[in-house]
Protein backbone atom coordinates (compact mmCIF):
# COMPACT_ATOMS: atom_id res chain seq x y z
CA UNK A 1 0.00 0.00 0.00
CA UNK A 2 1.44 3.58 -1.02
CA UNK A 3 0.78 5.97 1.82
CA UNK A 4 0.38 9.98 1.05
CA UNK A 5 1.73 12.75 2.84
CA UNK A 6 -1.04 13.75 4.48
CA UNK A 7 -1.66 10.44 6.07
CA UNK A 8 1.80 10.21 6.86
CA UNK A 9 1.80 13.80 8.20
CA UNK A 10 -1.47 13.34 10.16
CA UNK A 11 0.21 9.84 11.97
CA UNK A 12 3.56 12.22 13.08
CA UNK A 13 1.32 14.52 14.77
CA UNK A 14 -0.82 12.44 16.61
CA UNK A 15 2.01 11.02 18.13
CA UNK A 16 2.76 14.65 18.80
CA UNK A 17 6.15 14.40 16.50
CA UNK A 18 7.80 16.72 14.02
CA UNK A 19 6.18 16.54 10.13
CA UNK A 20 10.61 16.82 8.72
CA UNK A 21 11.42 16.56 5.56
CA UNK A 22 13.48 13.34 5.80
CA UNK A 23 10.99 12.05 7.56
CA UNK A 24 8.34 12.39 4.44
CA UNK A 25 11.46 11.41 1.83
CA UNK A 26 11.99 8.36 4.15
CA UNK A 27 8.40 7.52 3.66
CA UNK A 28 8.23 7.87 0.35
CA UNK A 29 10.93 5.59 -0.18
CA UNK A 30 9.63 2.86 1.38
CA UNK A 31 6.05 3.50 0.22
CA UNK A 32 7.33 3.78 -3.75
CA UNK A 33 8.60 0.19 -2.82
CA UNK A 34 6.25 -1.39 -0.58
CA UNK A 35 6.97 -5.22 -1.84
CA UNK A 36 10.58 -4.62 -1.00
CA UNK A 37 12.87 -5.73 1.77
CA UNK A 38 15.19 -2.46 2.32
CA UNK A 39 17.97 -2.12 4.59
CA UNK A 40 18.49 0.89 6.49
CA UNK A 41 21.99 1.32 4.23
CA UNK A 42 19.06 0.84 0.99
CA UNK A 43 17.17 2.91 2.21
CA UNK A 44 19.53 5.64 3.01
CA UNK A 45 21.17 5.48 -0.49
CA UNK A 46 17.22 5.65 -2.08
CA UNK A 47 17.02 8.87 0.15
CA UNK A 48 20.09 10.53 -0.78
CA UNK A 49 18.86 10.95 -4.60
CA UNK A 50 15.85 13.61 -3.69
CA UNK A 51 17.35 14.55 -0.24
CA UNK A 52 21.17 14.46 -0.37
CA UNK A 53 22.11 16.43 3.11
CA UNK A 54 20.59 13.53 4.86
CA UNK A 55 22.63 11.85 7.45
CA UNK A 56 22.40 8.14 7.27
CA UNK A 57 21.69 8.21 11.33
CA UNK A 58 18.75 10.35 10.95
CA UNK A 59 17.29 7.20 7.91
CA UNK A 60 18.02 5.16 11.06
CA UNK A 61 15.93 7.62 13.63
CA UNK A 62 13.42 7.88 11.03
CA UNK A 63 13.04 3.74 10.98
CA UNK A 64 12.83 3.54 14.26
CA UNK A 65 9.85 6.37 14.04
CA UNK A 66 8.21 4.33 11.68
CA UNK A 67 8.23 0.72 13.30
CA UNK A 68 6.44 2.45 16.27
CA UNK A 69 3.77 3.93 14.55
CA UNK A 70 3.45 0.82 13.03
CA UNK A 71 3.66 2.05 9.59
CA UNK A 72 7.07 -0.85 8.61
CA UNK A 73 7.37 -3.94 9.82
CA UNK A 74 11.38 -5.08 10.50
CA UNK A 75 11.73 -8.63 9.12
CA UNK A 76 14.60 -11.14 9.67
CA UNK A 77 15.12 -12.99 6.03
CA UNK A 78 18.08 -15.21 7.47
CA UNK A 79 20.56 -13.30 5.38
CA UNK A 80 21.97 -11.53 7.89
CA UNK A 81 20.25 -8.26 7.47
CA UNK A 82 17.82 -6.58 9.22
CA UNK A 83 15.28 -5.39 6.77
CA UNK A 84 12.06 -3.39 6.55
CA UNK A 85 9.26 -3.16 4.52
CA UNK A 86 5.58 -1.26 4.80
CA UNK A 87 3.50 -2.58 7.31
CA UNK A 88 -0.63 -2.37 6.81
CA UNK A 89 -1.04 1.07 8.96
CA UNK A 90 -4.81 1.48 8.33
CA UNK A 91 -5.09 -1.93 9.28
CA UNK A 92 -6.89 -3.73 12.33
CA UNK A 93 -3.81 -3.49 14.85
CA UNK A 94 -4.00 -7.11 15.54
CA UNK A 95 -4.38 -7.73 12.15
CA UNK A 96 -0.84 -10.27 10.85
CA UNK A 97 1.74 -9.09 8.33
CA UNK A 98 2.10 -10.96 4.93
CA UNK A 99 4.51 -13.61 5.26
CA UNK A 100 7.13 -14.84 3.12
CA UNK A 101 8.46 -17.54 0.43
CA UNK A 102 12.46 -17.43 -0.06
CA UNK A 103 14.21 -19.22 -2.58
CA UNK A 104 17.00 -21.47 -1.10
CA UNK A 105 19.30 -21.25 -3.95
CA UNK A 106 19.21 -17.69 -5.65
CA UNK A 107 17.90 -16.07 -2.17
CA UNK A 108 14.63 -14.18 -4.05
CA UNK A 109 12.02 -13.52 -1.82
CA UNK A 110 8.58 -13.08 -2.64
CA UNK A 111 5.86 -12.12 -0.33
CA UNK A 112 2.64 -13.74 -0.19
CA UNK A 113 -0.95 -12.84 1.79
CA UNK A 114 -3.16 -15.17 3.81
CA UNK A 115 -3.31 -16.38 7.22
CA UNK A 116 -4.08 -19.95 6.92
CA UNK A 117 -2.83 -19.52 10.78
CA UNK A 118 -6.10 -18.14 12.42
CA UNK A 119 -7.64 -21.23 13.63
CA UNK A 120 -4.51 -22.82 15.06
CA UNK A 121 -3.74 -19.51 16.96
CA UNK A 122 -7.38 -19.66 18.34
CA UNK A 123 -7.19 -23.59 19.20
CA UNK A 124 -3.97 -22.29 20.77
CA UNK A 125 -5.03 -19.78 23.08
CA UNK A 126 -8.06 -21.65 23.80
CA UNK A 127 -5.61 -24.59 24.50
CA UNK A 128 -3.23 -23.11 26.56
CA UNK A 129 -4.52 -19.25 27.44
CA UNK A 130 -1.32 -17.68 25.74
CA UNK A 131 -2.51 -14.67 23.99
CA UNK A 132 -1.12 -14.53 20.55
CA UNK A 133 -0.58 -11.31 19.33
CA UNK A 134 1.67 -12.30 16.15
CA UNK A 135 3.38 -14.77 14.03
CA UNK A 136 6.44 -14.90 11.56
CA UNK A 137 5.86 -17.48 8.91
CA UNK A 138 9.12 -18.06 5.85
CA UNK A 139 8.55 -20.98 3.43
CA UNK A 140 11.94 -22.05 2.03
CA UNK A 141 12.23 -24.23 -1.33
CA UNK A 142 12.94 -22.97 -4.66
CA UNK A 143 11.20 -20.63 -7.12
CA UNK A 144 10.12 -20.96 -10.56
CA UNK A 145 13.47 -19.62 -12.48
CA UNK A 146 15.58 -22.06 -10.10
CA UNK A 147 13.21 -24.89 -10.65
CA UNK A 148 13.24 -24.77 -14.35
CA UNK A 149 17.49 -24.08 -14.13
CA UNK A 150 17.17 -20.29 -14.98
CA UNK A 151 18.57 -18.19 -12.81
Amino acid sequence: MRLDREGFENLLRGKGLKVTAQRIAVLSVLSEKPDSHLTAEEIYDLVKVSSPDIGLATVYRTIQILLELKIIDRIYLDDGYVRYEMGHVYEDEDSHHHHHLICVKCGRVMSFQGDLLEAFETRMEQETGFLIQDHDVKLYGFCKNCQNGNT
